[in-house]
């Protein structure tokens, strides 16, 4: 039999130390070389569902040196044929030894604070600057497909990568398709409602994730999904600070075409290296829109952002529709 090395490792010196969990298409497990300490991240799936894992393993392997992806352990999709008879294949990745961002968040107790959440989606931002300049669309963004890292930068807590590439949409794909996805983090041009808003022939893009984005900032600031109907509302924190609201509804408009790309959004007060001052926010609106921007600001909310850095204080929630909060979004 063929000897299977995950790296310089022979995989046989592996040893299953949990199974971490089990998705739609895939199951993950937690395997450790004891003599080197080394541990890998194995992602299973039977073999009607390979071309997901094939990839995802393709993905990383792409972008194998970009600090911001989730990179593969070992360059081959592995087969193999279980105790009952049933093909499986499955892929090895670095293991995330702080878990993903859902898991943050749940640890949090269910929100973080504003400039954690300001360095979080910056980081995130930067994995999909790398996806979307090669031309791919991750298709499934969510808190549970960013894993968290121990920080290789001194001072830093943790560091952030994308992972969960199975879904994603390649440079050479076909971009009229509508790519499969987790409801509550899809945009509306990926539903069928949205097929009636937008047309059956809309392309999937770089706007989609950009979708995704803004649910899973709002994710990470406490809010979450709530069915409605055939639709899928999200409960808003209130409190949430101005520059904090304007980033994800920027994120969230209707009309692919209208959302910011990722360098916009890298631009973005909200996501700056430091905390921004009233004046700065004022500046970088009037810049992009006009000096619209106070007009959207609470009076209170000025008086909270001008010269003040601390974290605003969480509100009650309350339901938000996409429909209620942006109108039609057509005009």
């Amino acid at each position: 039999m063929e000897q299977k090395n995950i790296g310089d490792l022979p995989e046989s010196s592996l040893k299953i130390v949990s199974v971490l969990g089990n998705g739609i298409y895939n199951s993950t497990s937690l395997k450790n070389d004891s003599t080197l300490g080394r541990s890998y991240l194995k992602k299973t799936s039977t073999l009607k569902h390979s071309e997901k894992l094939e990839r995802e393993l393709k993905v990383m392997l792409h972008f194998n040196t970009n600090p911001f992806i989730v990179q593969a352990s070992c360059p081959h999709l592995h087969f193999e044929t279980n105790t009952e008879g049933v093909t499986l294949c499955y892929i090895y990745m670095e293991y995330a030894s702080l878990g993903n961002l859902d898991k943050m968040i749940s640890d949090a107790g269910g929100k973080l604070p504003e400039v954690t959440i300001r360095r979080a989606t910056r980081m995130i931002l930067q994995g999909l600057k790398a996806l979307h300049s090669e031309g791919y669309v991750h298709c499934d963004l969510k808190p549970s497909n960013v894993f968290v890292f121990p920080s290789n930068t001194p001072g830093d807590p943790w560091d952030l990568k994308l992972s969960g590439f199975g879904l994603s949409k390649g440079p050479t794909m076909d971009s009229s398709l509508l790519f499969p996805g987790t409801l509550e983090y899809m945009p509306p041009e990926c539903t069928g409602e949205g097929c009636m808003l937008f047309g059956k022939d809309l392309l999937i893009g770089p706007a989609r994730d950009i979708w995704s984005l803004g649910r899973t900032v709002l994710k990470m600031f406490g809010s979450f999904p709530h069915k409605m109907g055939h639709r899928t509302a999200w409960a808003i924190e209130r409190g949430i600070s101005p520059v904090a609201t304007d980033f994800w509804m920027r994120c969230s408009k209707l009309r692919p075409r209208e959302r910011p790309t990722v360098d916009e959004l890298l631009d973005h007060p909200f996501v700056a290296e430091k905390l921004p001052s009233f004046h700065e926010v004022s500046l970088f609106h009037k810049k992009q829109f006009h000096g619209r921007y106070e007009e959207f600001i609470p009076k209170p909310h000025k008086e909270q952002l001008h010269g003040r850095h601390e974290e605003f204080i969480p509100k009650p929630q309350y339901y938000c529709d996409w429909y209620n909060l942006f109108g039609d979004g057509l005009s």
